[in-house]
């Protein structure tokens, strides 16, 4: 940064600055425009901060709590709300409403004040940044997201919490109508998506998307576990260029996929379902797609391909909603109190080996069920011989026996970029220790690291496989669909 020291810099013309401010990352733009007043003029146009990615909130990862960071949030949306193009938000309240101790983090439940105050803050953001964007006309891409639905599974946000922090539900209809006001104004909308944003979307949000933005609309995404379903057919069917579509599994109806398959639109290329095994109860899986209704959808959208997530969902719905014509490429199974068996992994490596490329197996338990038992063959390996094009596997919670990674690692072998398995899911035979000398543990990691190709461990921090499961559907989401 010489040149910013100099005293030539302060008699630069403004548009020689903004190219200079151009090459550097947002940070380093922050710290030149320290030079002199005009540097700092010059650091807000708006060609410079077509994007934003912000994460709100959370006062456990050093960057201060909710309270303290709407001040700089209110700054940035003053500063670009009115014309940034694409805005990528995460809300994080719950990190906000915990309070530190003498020897941890005492949870949300022990004090419900915390909880409250951070829905306060969650709220004011909200309205910050949305009355920010309602005259933006150029924006183009819109992503947000929010942990609000872990404090509503455990109930600290029901109804009498609700109508103490925000009497009569003048924030939330003020929320409401300033996200529908941004849909009426946008007019080159190509992503739209709001997950697990509580009180911001409403069944009948997306009628008021303008005209010119139901034409240039390429991604939709509206997930609220807490309300019905946010996309109707009716709506869908004005979205004709819609290339990438994520919604509540039951909310995906014979109707819906039966229009998606129509002629007379573009074809689908990535559709990404969540199943809440919790909210089955509420929305049950009938009248959601059948075994003709993909075969359809599929001649329509030939290189279409399917992301699943199941929130603890038994496996007697999960052999229901896994049709052999479904193009799944990418399956997460996230559970707390439900198993899943070994035969759901016999159904998806056979009915899922040309398309199968990711797979996440979950269970947040003390036990550790084996899948092997009273199996000749472990479904885990037969899956990795038969899913030819299989990237990603992660697993915790389930029973892996060392000699069944190591068999894993070499079916696989190099094409295999991602293998994490913790440390504590990983057994090993008794009678192997009878024929090969030494560390267990070490002989294991020499042998995956020579069948991968590459330097392998166990996962010993349980946070790079374990962590918050919509939060991760959200994020593989959004990557999934930014590759079609």
């Amino acid at each position: 940064m010489a040149l910013c020291s100099s005293d030539g810099a302060l008699a630069l013309p403004s548009e020689l600055i903004v190219q200079i401010f151009s090459f550097l990352s947002d940070r380093d733009k922050l710290r030149a425009s320290a030079v002199c007043s005009r540097w700092r003029e010059c650091l807000f146009y708006p060609a410079l901060w077509t994007e934003l990615k912000l994460r709100v909130g959370g006062g456990t990862n050093g960057g201060g709590s909710g309270s303290e960071q709407t001040p700089r949030l209110e700054f940035l949306m003053r500063k670009f709300g009115s014309f940034v193009r694409e805005l990528q938000l995460e809300f994080a309240p719950l990190d906000g409403c915990l309070s530190p101790l003498q020897h941890g983090v005492e949870a949300v439940e022990s004090d419900p004040q915390f909880a409250k105050d951070a829905m306060v803050i969650y709220l004011d953001q909200v309205l910050c940044v949305l009355g920010s964007l309602r005259n933006n006309r150029n924006l183009q891409k819109l992503s947000l997201y929010g942990d609000t639905c872990i404090l509503q599974d455990d109930s600290i946000l029901d109804s009498s919490y609700l109508s103490q922090v925000d009497q009569g539900g003048k924030k939330m209809k003020e929320i409401q109508q300033l996200f529908e006001e941004i849909l009426s104004n946008s007019r080159q909308l190509k992503w739209l998506s709001s997950a697990f944003m509580l009180g911001v979307v409403a069944p009948c949000s997306l009628a008021s998307l303008s005209n010119s933005s139901t034409s240039s609309l390429e991604h939709l995404s509206l997930i609220d576990s807490q309300l019905p379903s946010l996309i109707s057919t009716i709506e869908l069917e004005r979205l004709t260029n819609l290339r990438s579509l994520s919604l509540d599994f039951c909310d995906f109806t014979s109707d819906m996929c039966r229009l998606l398959a129509g002629g007379d639109r573009a074809p689908l290329h990535r559709l990404s379902l969540l199943l809440n095994g919790a909210a089955l109860d509420v929305k049950p899986l009938d009248g959601t797609t059948t075994e003709d209704d993909w075969k359809a959808l599929v001649r329509r959208s030939t290189n279409l391909r399917v992301y699943i997530m199941a929130m603890d969902v038994c496996s007697q719905d999960l052999l229901r909603v896994l049709k052999p014509s479904m193009p799944l490429e990418r399956i997460h199974l996230d559970s707390y109190s439900t198993l899943v068996t070994d035969g759901v992994l016999e159904l998806i490596s056979q009915q899922y080996h040309k398309t199968l490329s990711h797979f996440i197996l979950m269970r947040d338990d003390a036990g550790f069920p084996d899948l092997s038992v009273n199996r000749n063959e472990d479904p885990l390996v037969l899956l990795a011989w038969r899913c030819v094009h299989l990237a990603v596997l992660i697993i915790h919670g389930y029973t892996v026996w060392s000699h069944n990674l190591v068999a894993i690692s070499r079916l696989r072998g190099s094409n295999l970029k991602v293998l994490e398995v913790s440390e504590e899911s990983i057994d090993f035979d008794p009678d192997q220790s009878v024929y090969v000398e030494g560390d267990p543990v070490h002989n294991l990691v020499k042998e995956v690291s020579l069948g991968l190709g590459r330097v392998w461990h166990p996962s010993i921090d349980n946070s790079v496989v374990l962590n918050e499961p919509t939060q991760h559907f959200h994020r593989e989401m959004q990557s999934f669909s930014a590759g079609m």
